[in-house]
């Protein structure tokens, strides 16, 4: 009876333990899809300056990497002086996403 129990109770554990070495080596598989599959949209500020060194903060809205909204945010302005260069250096369009 004894050596019975002790089987059993063996091929219990090595169950639970398959089960359990199964999840952790299939788990980032399976969370790394449900993460490729979703849509990145997110929203930030950046300050969009002119060639007269004129500055304005928006409110700027991407989707993965295109572009969906840029709004200006009202009264965030600055207007630097002929001197002054953006520390940022070139900054275009299609680097905001």
């Amino acid at each position: 009876m004894n050596l019975k129990k002790t089987i059993i109770t063996l091929v219990i554990i090595s169950l639970i333990a398959g089960i359990v070495l199964a999840f952790l080596l299939l788990r980032p598989y399976i969370t790394g899809r449900a993460i490729q599959n979703q849509i990145q949209e997110y929203t930030y500020t950046k300050a969009i300056c002119n060639n007269s060194n004129f500055c304005q903060d928006n409110l700027i809205t991407c989707n993965n990497e295109e572009i969906v909204l840029i709004q200006p945010i009202t009264g965030a302005v600055v207007q630097h002086s002929e001197e002054w260069q953006d520390p940022r250096g070139e900054t275009s369009r299609d680097e905001l996403c």
